[in-house]
């Protein structure tokens, strides 16, 4: 039986390179994406394409080349993502949009870019990943939250609008996972003189601690290979810690205000 041919967005490290590598020794034909091959001259894990999903044309480009190369693609996992960090009033909108514009358009233009290949072959599947986080609004991660949760509603659309042609979206909601997400994100200044400061400060610490502290990915990447496994996948999947999952069951059965009052206590503000 010949491989399916998978394409996830920033493959290059973190959540993405551990799906690759792991779909890899699955017997799957791998690429992964990133902005800058240059960055990456010695990764040889899986093949590597340049894309940023915040530019429709670069997309394009490289899914041409692709299809050009292996004749089809059968999974897509949006994967690429940056974090965004800091009081709303206080966040430049630029970065806000920008946050946005890999996370939530980048998706939307990965699928749009995908469907007519998939919908010719009447088969694929595509995973979009999010976050736990996406299914409520967090203190000082509320443009990360809206991002992801706003993935998650459109996801929940386009499996009724593609519903007839062979094609499967799901959501895969991760928790916390130890990756250099981190490093890369943007967070707003703790500026002396805001009034956020000590909230802020201790939150943004807190959040850093969090990631610090998270599981192995490799928990991610056996999700995506069950899934990819799947004849008829579901609309949600979580992937994390017993207390981050439960923290949504907990969300659908308390009222709104006892639900925050939970999230202040946690995060002592």
């Amino acid at each position: 039986m010949e491989s399916k041919v998978v394409l996830i967005t920033g493959g290059s490290s973190g959540i993405g390179k551990s799906i690759g590598i792991f779909l890899s020794s699955k017997g799957y034909k791998v690429y992964g994406t990133t902005r800058s091959l240059g960055k990456y001259p010695d990764f040889d894990h899986f093949s590597l394409l340049e894309l940023d999903v915040s530019v429709p044309e670069s997309i394009s480009e490289a899914i041409q080349k692709l299809l050009e190369k292996e004749g089809r693609l059968d999974v897509l996992i949006n994967n690429a993502g940056i974090g965004i960090t800091g009081p709303i009033e206080e966040t430049p909108h630029e970065e806000i949009q920008k946050a946005f514009n890999t996370n939530f358009h980048g998706p939307i233009h990965m699928m749009k870019a995908v469907l007519p290949a998939m919908r010719q072959q009447h088969s694929g599947l595509i995973i979009n990943i999010t976050s736990i986080a996406g299914y409520m609004g967090l203190p000082y991660r509320g443009i990360y939250s809206a991002t992801k949760g706003a993935l998650e509603l459109v996801t929940e659309a386009m499996r009724m609008e593609t519903k007839d042609f062979g094609v499967h979206i799901t959501n895969l909601a991760p928790g916390d996972f130890a990756t250099n997400i981190a490093s890369g994100r943007y967070h707003a200044p703790v500026e002396p003189k805001s009034p956020y400061k000590v909230p802020y400060g201790n939150t943004l610490k807190m959040i850093n601690d969090h990631v610090n502290d998270g599981k192995d990915p490799i928990c991610v990447a056996e999700a995506v290979f069950a899934i990819i496994r799947t004849d008829r996948p579901k609309i949600h999947y979580k992937v994390g810690a017993f207390m981050q999952k439960f923290s949504l069951f907990l969300k659908k059965i308390l009222p709104d205000k006892q639900y925050e009052k939970l999230l202040l206590n946690h995060y002592k503000l």
